[in-house]
């Protein structure tokens, strides 16, 4: 299973040796590893609506990256459509550089699925550079990764195009592709410049008629430098099998996780939480140890049955051990079981530090944190009275209608992560949602619209056409069944609304503001012939 590509150009100066080894497809393998799904499952990674990652089976029927969402599940009749997740890619792609790390020190993480190692150690210690590949090979098959392939040149950026050179000869046969030393010049000759992902210069560059790195690296290094500057000659350098870079070997983090295992299973809520106090306690003792606080944490609950509970816990300021117990329990209560027991028996209980900060940012002012330090313990309180639920916080998330821009969520949980409340979807407010209000938006927004009637001058009710048209000018308004019939001094609008058009059940509505002769301003929707206050100006 490897390739040794030749010959060695004379006159070229070795370089570092460096391994590369690379998991095609990695956002796609973490998804189907996360969600348990077949390996030939046709799947899309979505992100801001287009495909981001699609698998194999998915390409076969003509979905690619950067596809919109709708025109990639034409292509795809079964396209399963999957949220694209970048933690996700971090947390699953751990595991990996541990299992290697215990044979290899020094690993590199490029990016999730992409690593990097100096090889002279390793083929001195396991006799070759092939034989050192192929331990890592049986190394990454026992955690159940197959699909690894390795390159191994001088420098990083020719190991990794031999790794990804992989794609272009048999995949069950050839995983390994070796460059001998000082032949990275040559083997990157036919290489087209787009692989520097350096797009102004290789624009400039076909514009003088250099089409290949080959071409590129033929040039005399002096009159680069001259001419395109000093990213232009560190390019030059890649190109001619000299890169001036190293691989840098990642610190491993410390081990901060904590697991508790119950036998015999514990089938009471407040068993577990008095059992799980002293883990909590060392798992924050661990931290502060390593000058660390944890703002956000992930507790995986594993039942005598099989079931899995996993959820993402963040705090408004840092985790102490009562915290830690507390949103274990209130977990358990979210999962409909009762406060004296619990439908299967807990195993275990896994506490992950999902982002952790320096104790020094987090350290308390020459004066304390004062009300702030107050405030959270007196809800953190209620909460642990009343429920996780008992106690919610206002904030603004995405959408067109003001109603769904105005989002509570429980005291705690993170503002924009549309996991955290099951119960209430955030949306993402960075999102585009064409015919959303531009600022300033109204003072009072109404939980429920409120029934309106617009009539003209002569009391007939005022009506939008399908050409967006108006069928008189408002004269007189009147809100709510007791409201009083106002003159309108000036209005403006409509502004169409059209909320998922491709369904027979979306929306159309059409928004006017309206002013009556006291200065009052009123924001109003049209809806199927229905006027409804949307919100008020104050």
């Amino acid at each position: 299973m490897t390739a040794t590509l030749s010959p060695v150009p004379a006159g070229t100066a070795p370089a570092t040796r460096i391994m590369t080894f690379w998991c095609p497809d990695w956002p796609i393998t973490a998804a189907l590893r996360e969600h348990s799904l077949p390996t030939d499952t046709a799947l899309a990674l979505v992100d801001r609506g287009e495909v981001f990652a699609c698998s194999p089976t998915a390409r076969q029927d003509g979905v690619k990256r950067g596809l919109r969402i709708r025109e990639a599940q034409a292509r795809s009749t079964g396209l399963v459509s999957l949220p694209y997740d970048p933690s996700l890619d971090e947390r699953t792609f751990e595991p990996v550089i541990a299992a290697v790390e215990t044979i290899m020190p020094g690993v590199q993480v490029i990016r999730p699925g992409l690593c990097a190692i100096r090889v002279k150690g390793p083929s001195r210690y396991y006799g070759s550079e092939a034989k050192a590949a192929e331990v890592v090979f049986q190394t990454l098959a026992a955690i159940g990764l197959t699909d690894v392939r390795i390159g191994i040149a001088d420098g990083p950026f020719a190991a990794e195009q031999a790794a990804k050179a992989t794609d272009q000869l048999d995949v069950d046969v050839e995983q390994l592709v070796v460059i001998p030393e000082g032949g990275s010049a040559w083997f990157l000759g036919s290489y087209p410049l787009e692989v520097l992902e350096q797009p102004k210069l290789t624009v400039l560059l076909k514009r003088l008629g250099i089409r290949s790195l080959g071409d590129f690296a033929a040039l005399q290094a002096s009159d680069v430098r001259n001419r395109f500057g000093i990213e232009g000659a560190l390019a030059h350098r890649q190109a001619s099998g000299l890169d001036h870079r190293t691989v840098v070997a990642r610190k491993p983090p410390p081990h901060l996780d904590t697991v508790a295992d119950f036998e015999p299973p514990l089938a009471r809520i407040d068993q577990l939480a008095f059992a799980f106090r002293t883990r909590a306690g060392e798992f924050v003792d661990a931290l502060r140890e390593a000058g660390l606080v944890c703002t956000a944490l992930h507790v995986s609950l594993h039942t005598e049955s099989g079931e899995v509970s996993e959820r993402r816990w963040q705090h408004p300021r840092w985790f102490d051990a009562d915290d830690v117990v507390d949103r274990v329990r209130w977990q358990l209560q979210g999962t409909n079981a009762s406060d004296h027991g619990l439908t299967s028996g807990i195993t275990r209980v896994q506490i992950v530090p999902d982002i952790v900060e320096n104790l020094s940012d987090h350290a308390d002012g020459l004066w304390g944190t004062g009300p702030d330090e107050g405030i959270h313990h007196g809800l953190a309180r209620v909460q642990s009275m009343l429920g996780h639920g008992a106690v919610l916080t206002a904030i603004i998330a995405g959408g067109r209608l003001l109603a769904d821009r105005r989002v509570f969520i429980p005291w705690g949980d993170a503002a924009v992560n549309p996991q955290q409340s099951a119960k209430t979807p955030v949306k993402d407010r960075d999102q585009p949602w064409p015919g959303r209000l531009p600022g300033p938006v109204p003072a009072t927004v109404f939980a429920e619209p409120v029934p309106a009637v617009v009539v003209d001058s002569r009391g007939n009710p005022v009506d939008v056409d399908l050409r967006g048209l108006l069928s008189a000018d408002p004269a007189f308004f009147s809100a709510g069944p007791d409201g009083g019939r106002r003159p309108v001094h000036s209005w403006a609008g409509p502004w169409p609304i059209n909320e998922r058009w491709w369904d027979p059940k979306g929306r159309v509505l059409n928004r006017f503001q309206l002013v009556d002769q006291s200065g009052s301003a009123w924001l109003l929707l049209l809806e199927d012939h229905a006027w409804w206050v949307e919100a008020s100006y104050d």
